[in-house]
């Protein structure tokens, strides 16, 4: 026993030795600073276009506005982020300089996509951050699961350009025009039979790359890429279909197609919701979590606020990376616990209701969405039971005072709504210049009775009802299990 326990130590030891000699490559030691020194110069632009208002559109292929310049910013700060985390993470890293080509690569192809104005630019470039992001989830090329996830997950992305191509294209051939500036202004003034067909080929592209229901496995099944290819991948990969539905935002409204978002987004953020409670591994919980908040920002565009989805995507993008590179100083696998069940007294239902009121009030007064007749309801509601359910955290808590938990509750809600809504007014004026970014839906009775729906799977999955019905415990476990090729199927 001593003699192994000393093979091991001295294993361990070597380990730690190899690791503390080995170089970083070089690219992985210069990225940061590209990185770093692009962000720079896009805050630059940004700024200067703000106050100069230049046109830098180049021959309908390329064009740069304040949306291009704010997602460029954002997938450069999580770029920047990743790669000087990565720099060291990796360190010893067998594939390290291909994950910083691969990341490189990426990087570049969201900013290509996000200028393209051209629609055979704008499929590559889609095409491109599909095949650059599996890539990085099989970046590992000597561990048989990373390579059956790339090809799992590069199957969904190729699908996923396909439906894209077709829906782009049957626009183009039908207008005889490849600009994409032309077709969005053609269709704010037309309508047609082929602009629904279109419209729905681009929102099965759009759901396909943010894993939404049924298009969910893939984002499972990629636990094989290293932390930082996750917070790439969950912070700006699975976002980018809230930038694609922006940029034909004109064509989903004048087609009548957004009520297909508002209720694929809704099924996907329920069912993600239950399918992370049940969840054991961590990376696993934040996969769902991120399905979940995808479910939303489709619901927002469902809703016709699509300044409203491109800051969800800002704020998770920035959420998500920090949970990835921290998940390390989390246990990787518990045992099941059992779900804290809802238990709460009335006077603090009365304080959670009014508290929860009280916050959607201020969200309406600081964003204008004061409108109870259209789809801006949904806005404030889903801000009330944020707010609702950060207040009954706090009036749960033993250690503080009945003022204590009342000052609490109240300055975390007037500052993290003031916070929001600046983040929602700044965007939404970065984003005037795009067609249509918000336009308020009139209520149907479809919305009202899928929005009640929504509650009631919202407080069913609060109150732990799924605990206690073991078949719709095994089905939402059912739902969330990878491809079976990427967890432990090559034996050594």
């Amino acid at each position: 026993m001593e003699h192994e326990t000393f093979l091991i130590e001295s294993d361990s030891q070597d380990k730690l030795r190899s690791y503390q000699q080995s170089s970083i490559p070089f690219l992985s030691k210069i990225s940061p600073g590209i990185y770093w020194s692009l962000l720079l110069l896009s805050i630059g632009l940004i700024a200067y276009y703000q106050i100069f208002a230049p046109d830098w559109n180049y021959s309908d292929v390329l064009r740069i506005n304040s949306f291009t310049l704010l997602i460029w910013i954002t997938v450069l700060f999580f770029s920047s982020i990743v790669s000087s985390y990565s720099k060291n993470y990796l360190r010893g890293f067998k594939f390290q300089n291909r994950f910083t080509i691969l990341s490189f690569g990426f990087t570049l192809s969201v900013m290509l996509f996000v200028m393209a104005n051209h629609v055979l630019l704008l499929i590559s470039s889609w095409l491109a951050m599909g095949i650059f992001m599996a890539k990085l989830i099989g970046v590992n090329k000597t561990w048989g699961e990373a390579k059956e996830a790339e090809k799992f997950t590069l199957k969904y992305f190729l699908a996923g350009s396909f439906f894209l191509s077709v829906g782009v294209l049957i626009l183009s051939y039908s207008t005889n025009n490849f600009s994409l500036t032309f077709l969005m202004e053609l269709s704010e003034v037309d309508s047609s039979s082929l602009f629904f067909i279109s419209s729905v080929l681009i929102i099965i592209a759009a759901i396909i790359q943010s894993a939404i229901f049924p298009f969910h496995k893939w984002l499972l099944s990629a636990m094989t890429s290293p932390t930082p290819a996750s917070a790439l991948m969950h912070a700006g990969f699975v976002n980018g279909s809230g930038i694609l539905l922006t940029l034909f935002a004109p064509l989903l409204i004048v087609s009548n197609s957004l009520w297909i978002l508002f209720i694929i987004g809704g099924v996907t953020a329920i069912l993600a919701q239950f399918m992370k409670l049940i969840q054991v591994n961590v990376k696993h919980k934040l996969a769902c979590s991120t399905i979940a908040q995808m479910g939303f920002m489709i619901m927002q565009c469902g809703l016709g606020f699509f300044n409203a989805a491109v800051a969800h995507l800002i704020l998770h993008g920035f959420y998500k990376a920090y949970l990835f590179l921290s998940s390390g100083e989390h246990i990787a696998q518990t045992f099941p616990r059992e779900t804290p069940r809802i238990r709460i007294t009335f006077p603090q239902a009365i304080v959670v209701v009014v508290f929860g009121i009280l916050g959607a009030l201020l969200f309406s007064l600081l964003t204008g969405k004061t409108n109870l007749t259209d789809s801006s309801v949904f806005l404030t509601l889903i801000v009330a039971i944020t707010v609702g359910q950060a207040t009954y955290n706090i009036v749960k808590e033993n250690s503080l005072t009945y003022l204590q938990k009342f000052a609490v509750s109240g300055g975390i809600f007037i500052a993290g709504i003031s916070v929001y809504a600046l983040v929602f007014n700044g965007i939404t004026r970065l984003m005037s210049e795009m067609p249509m970014i918000q336009q308020p839906q009139i209520l149907n009775p479809l919305e009202i009775i899928f929005g009640v729906i929504f509650l009631i799977g919202f407080f069913i999955m609060k109150l732990g009802v799924h605990t206690r019905l073991p078949w719709l415990y095994v089905r939402l476990l059912n739902l969330s299990q990878p491809y079976r090729k990427t967890i432990h199927y090559y034996k050594k």
